[in-house]
């Protein structure tokens, strides 16, 4: 029987960013034993090995935190996040979504969560229900936190509740995380000109710097200009790390204005 969130404590401003993390932890601990979800698993960036860790060096996995399977230390194993179906699913979904009954559910139909169904992965793991927030923050990189349980419960209900709040929870704990550790892009915004981000999306979309001339009506000299001064505002080197960087910060999408 699940039983509904108050509402998200606030976190005093004034306190460390250490037991700001601390406090963070605790709540997310707390809400996986209120939800009926008491099998956390948390990464503060799915393409790096490395664990969450306390302000000891001590992985919160070890400390806060409990796994269903305790021998399976998944913050020690370097390709967990290659294996683990859902951790692969927080790399096309933004938002929220749940396990339940052997399949992956969100608030609509999402195709790329369908195609995530790996009831095999699931069992292997003994995870028989979970909500998982993915946390996609600024410079491209992804976190997550699972909340988890080895038996079948319904989840939907306490998702269709409450999903906004768990979201909110572990976006406030991967973030304060990454500041806390001083991860992630720093300072002030990078402002872009349109015409350096005319020129990027052009090149990121396969043109060449005559092609790119051309359509916006330039001289090639310009557009290397143009692109050279982006990629030294943006502290890369060269045409292809600047479109990179440009994509992570959101400059370049997918079509040209």
């Amino acid at each position: 029987m699940f039983t509904l969130l108050p509402d998200m404590p606030q976190i005093d401003a004034s306190l460390s960013l250490e037991t700001q993390l601390s406090t963070l932890a605790r709540d997310v601990s707390d809400t996986g034993e209120t939800i009926g979800l008491p099998y956390i698993a948390v990464s503060p960036d799915i393409a790096s090995p490395m664990p969450m860790m306390d302000a000891d060096g001590r992985p919160f996995a070890e400390t806060v935190f409990r796994w269903i399977d305790p021998e399976l230390k998944y913050w020690e194993d370097r390709s967990f996040a290659l294996r683990s179906a859902l951790v692969h699913a927080t790399r096309t979904c933004a938002e929220p979504f749940y396990f339940e009954h052997g399949r992956l559910g969100s608030w609509r139909p999402n195709d790329a969560l369908e195609a995530g169904n790996a009831p095999e992965q699931y069992a292997l793991a003994r995870v028989k229900a979970a909500i998982v927030s993915p946390v996609h923050l600024p410079g491209g990189t992804i976190g997550a936190v699972v909340w988890a349980s080895d038996r079948e419960v319904e989840v939907s209900p306490v998702f269709k509740a409450r999903a906004e709040r768990l979201h909110a929870l572990a976006l406030k704990f991967i973030a304060t995380y990454h500041d806390a550790r001083a991860i992630g892009p720093k300072g002030p915004a990078v402002h872009l000109t349109r015409r350096e981000i005319q020129c990027l999306k052009w090149a990121a979309a396969g043109k060449t710097d005559s092609e790119v001339a051309t359509i916006i009506n330039i001289s090639v000299p310009t557009v290397r200009f143009h692109i050279t001064n982006a990629a030294r505002k943006l502290d890369v080197t060269g045409k292809a790390q600047a479109i990179h960087r440009a994509t992570t910060l959101g400059y370049v999408g997918g079509r040209e204005s």
